[in-house]
Protein backbone atom coordinates (compact mmCIF):
# COMPACT_ATOMS: atom_id res chain seq x y z
CA UNK A 1 0.00 0.00 0.00
CA UNK A 2 1.34 3.61 -0.95
CA UNK A 3 1.73 6.03 1.92
CA UNK A 4 -1.34 7.97 2.78
CA UNK A 5 -1.34 11.39 3.99
CA UNK A 6 -3.47 14.51 4.01
CA UNK A 7 -2.46 18.01 3.10
CA UNK A 8 -4.40 21.30 4.21
CA UNK A 9 -4.39 23.96 2.01
CA UNK A 10 -6.32 27.22 2.03
CA UNK A 11 -6.06 29.41 -1.41
CA UNK A 12 -7.72 32.30 -2.21
CA UNK A 13 -8.51 33.51 -6.04
CA UNK A 14 -10.05 36.63 -6.26
CA UNK A 15 -11.34 38.38 -9.68
CA UNK A 16 -13.39 41.62 -10.59
CA UNK A 17 -16.46 41.78 -13.37
CA UNK A 18 -17.93 43.99 -15.34
CA UNK A 19 -21.21 42.77 -13.99
CA UNK A 20 -23.75 43.52 -11.16
CA UNK A 21 -23.45 41.32 -7.64
CA UNK A 22 -26.56 40.08 -8.92
CA UNK A 23 -25.72 39.05 -12.36
CA UNK A 24 -22.91 37.10 -10.59
CA UNK A 25 -25.18 35.18 -8.48
CA UNK A 26 -27.21 34.26 -11.18
CA UNK A 27 -24.68 33.16 -13.09
CA UNK A 28 -24.15 30.86 -10.25
CA UNK A 29 -27.75 29.86 -9.32
CA UNK A 30 -29.05 29.20 -12.62
CA UNK A 31 -28.15 25.58 -13.81
CA UNK A 32 -28.86 26.42 -17.36
CA UNK A 33 -26.28 29.61 -17.21
CA UNK A 34 -23.87 27.82 -15.30
CA UNK A 35 -23.31 25.10 -17.45
CA UNK A 36 -22.11 27.66 -20.12
CA UNK A 37 -18.81 28.31 -17.62
CA UNK A 38 -18.82 24.90 -15.34
CA UNK A 39 -19.77 21.33 -15.98
CA UNK A 40 -23.82 20.92 -16.49
CA UNK A 41 -24.73 19.84 -13.67
CA UNK A 42 -27.23 16.34 -13.76
CA UNK A 43 -28.43 17.12 -10.19
CA UNK A 44 -28.48 21.21 -8.92
CA UNK A 45 -30.83 22.35 -6.07
CA UNK A 46 -29.44 25.80 -5.46
CA UNK A 47 -30.53 25.87 -1.55
CA UNK A 48 -29.40 25.69 1.65
CA UNK A 49 -29.28 22.11 2.50
CA UNK A 50 -29.50 21.73 -1.61
CA UNK A 51 -26.82 19.50 -3.63
CA UNK A 52 -25.05 19.58 -6.97
CA UNK A 53 -23.82 16.83 -8.67
CA UNK A 54 -21.94 16.54 -11.73
CA UNK A 55 -19.38 13.92 -13.42
CA UNK A 56 -17.70 13.64 -16.51
CA UNK A 57 -13.58 13.67 -17.97
CA UNK A 58 -11.71 12.40 -21.01
CA UNK A 59 -12.58 9.54 -22.87
CA UNK A 60 -9.21 7.91 -21.72
CA UNK A 61 -10.40 8.29 -18.13
CA UNK A 62 -10.45 8.96 -14.86
CA UNK A 63 -14.40 10.27 -14.60
CA UNK A 64 -14.49 12.88 -12.23
CA UNK A 65 -17.85 13.54 -9.76
CA UNK A 66 -17.95 16.66 -7.78
CA UNK A 67 -20.30 16.26 -5.24
CA UNK A 68 -21.35 19.28 -3.46
CA UNK A 69 -23.70 21.03 -0.50
CA UNK A 70 -24.83 24.48 -0.06
CA UNK A 71 -24.26 25.83 3.52
CA UNK A 72 -25.47 28.91 3.11
CA UNK A 73 -26.52 31.42 0.71
CA UNK A 74 -27.07 35.43 0.44
CA UNK A 75 -28.58 36.13 -2.23
CA UNK A 76 -26.22 38.91 -3.75
CA UNK A 77 -23.40 38.67 -1.78
CA UNK A 78 -22.07 34.84 -1.01
CA UNK A 79 -22.10 31.05 -1.74
CA UNK A 80 -20.69 28.52 0.83
CA UNK A 81 -20.22 24.94 -0.04
CA UNK A 82 -18.32 22.29 1.00
CA UNK A 83 -17.99 19.42 -1.76
CA UNK A 84 -16.08 16.10 -2.63
CA UNK A 85 -14.19 15.41 -5.44
CA UNK A 86 -13.48 11.89 -6.81
CA UNK A 87 -11.44 10.29 -9.44
CA UNK A 88 -12.82 7.77 -10.85
CA UNK A 89 -13.22 5.20 -7.27
CA UNK A 90 -10.56 7.42 -5.19
CA UNK A 91 -11.19 10.38 -3.17
CA UNK A 92 -9.15 13.17 -4.06
CA UNK A 93 -10.23 15.99 -1.40
CA UNK A 94 -13.19 17.50 0.42
CA UNK A 95 -13.05 21.10 1.03
CA UNK A 96 -15.72 23.49 1.92
CA UNK A 97 -15.84 27.15 -0.38
CA UNK A 98 -16.98 30.67 -0.26
CA UNK A 99 -17.68 33.03 -2.62
CA UNK A 100 -18.03 36.54 -2.07
CA UNK A 101 -19.42 39.15 -4.01
CA UNK A 102 -18.68 42.67 -3.25
CA UNK A 103 -20.29 45.26 -4.76
CA UNK A 104 -17.33 47.65 -6.76
CA UNK A 105 -17.69 50.51 -9.18
CA UNK A 106 -18.83 49.07 -12.55
CA UNK A 107 -19.16 45.66 -10.88
CA UNK A 108 -17.97 42.95 -8.97
CA UNK A 109 -15.73 41.52 -7.14
CA UNK A 110 -15.22 37.96 -6.77
CA UNK A 111 -13.15 36.48 -3.60
CA UNK A 112 -13.05 32.72 -4.06
CA UNK A 113 -11.36 31.39 -0.83
CA UNK A 114 -10.92 27.54 -0.97
CA UNK A 115 -9.95 25.38 2.69
CA UNK A 116 -9.02 22.21 1.53
CA UNK A 117 -7.95 18.48 2.63
CA UNK A 118 -5.69 17.07 -0.35
CA UNK A 119 -5.61 13.14 0.05
CA UNK A 120 -2.59 10.97 -0.87
CA UNK A 121 -0.93 13.00 -3.30
CA UNK A 122 -3.68 12.49 -6.30
CA UNK A 123 -4.42 16.12 -5.99
CA UNK A 124 -2.59 19.60 -4.93
CA UNK A 125 -3.86 22.50 -3.68
CA UNK A 126 -1.09 24.59 -6.15
CA UNK A 127 -3.31 22.19 -9.23
CA UNK A 128 -6.53 23.22 -7.69
CA UNK A 129 -6.30 26.85 -7.53
CA UNK A 130 -5.13 26.94 -10.89
CA UNK A 131 -7.89 24.84 -12.23
CA UNK A 132 -10.07 27.73 -9.92
CA UNK A 133 -8.64 30.57 -11.94
CA UNK A 134 -9.49 29.19 -15.42
CA UNK A 135 -13.31 28.44 -14.01
CA UNK A 136 -13.19 31.91 -12.76
CA UNK A 137 -11.67 33.54 -16.01
CA UNK A 138 -14.51 31.22 -17.90
CA UNK A 139 -17.11 32.95 -15.65
CA UNK A 140 -15.79 36.48 -16.61
CA UNK A 141 -15.66 35.70 -20.19
CA UNK A 142 -19.44 34.58 -20.44
CA UNK A 143 -20.37 37.71 -18.57
CA UNK A 144 -18.51 39.60 -20.91
CA UNK A 145 -19.93 37.92 -23.99
CA UNK A 146 -23.39 38.39 -22.10
CA UNK A 147 -23.06 41.79 -21.96
CA UNK A 148 -22.05 42.19 -25.52
CA UNK A 149 -25.33 40.72 -26.76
Amino acid sequence: MSERFVKHATFIVERTYAASPERVYQAWADAGVKAKWYSKPEIFEFRVGGREYSSGGPPEGPIFTFDASYQELVPDRRIVYTYTLDAGETRVSVSITTVELIAVQDGTKLIFTEQGAFFDGHDTPEVREHGTGLMLDALGKMLAEEETE
